[in-house]
């Protein structure tokens, strides 16, 4: 080997050291800030594929009619659904401005074993056009559920 393929190879081995550390930085940070949050719907929480023991969001349609808030506080409770399941939240702050029921939702905090999933943020979609993608594709897929299980239940009727 040559000098100068000796000095190569050392650069690069340097360049592969030096990324392999900046990605296992980068992976320790994110594990230390709770990772990545993805969104969830109420069917995957019932289905148990959220995250136990430790904070994620929840996406959502807000159930109409279920926005109570507690007197003299800044409390309230209201129900997130996906038109197949729906969780109570209790959140305690300001809520933003585009919140109302019946429009979408993405709450971030933690589920209690009381089945009520207590939020520490609340997000509120900001216009009609854009939904996070994974919410979507997941309302989708539960009203075709939803549609499905009607289906049956009208043909095993007659």
């Amino acid at each position: 080997m040559t000098p100068r393929q000796k000095k190569v190879s050392i650069f690069v081995g340097i360049v592969v050291v030096a990324a392999g550390l900046v990605a296992w930085l980068v992976v320790k940070a994110l594990n230390q800030n709770g990772g990545i949050n993805f969104a969830y719907t109420p069917s995957e929480v019932f289905d148990k594929k959220a995250p136990l023991g430790r904070s994620f969001r929840i996406g959502g349609l807000v159930t109409d009619h279920s926005l109570k808030r507690d007197k003299g506080g800044l409390t309230v409770h209201f129900q997130l659904t996906d038109t197949v399941r729906s969780i109570p939240v209790v959140f305690t702050g300001p809520l933003p401005d585009l919140f109302k029921e019946g429009k979408g939702a993405v709450v971030d905090g933690t589920l209690e074993s009381d089945g009520v999933f207590h939020a520490t943020e609340v997000l509120a979609k900001h216009n009609e056009v854009y939904q996070a993608p994974e919410v979507k594709d997941s309302l989708k897929r539960a009203q075709a559920e939803k549609a499905a299980a009607a289906t049956a239940i009208t043909s095993s009727a007659k």
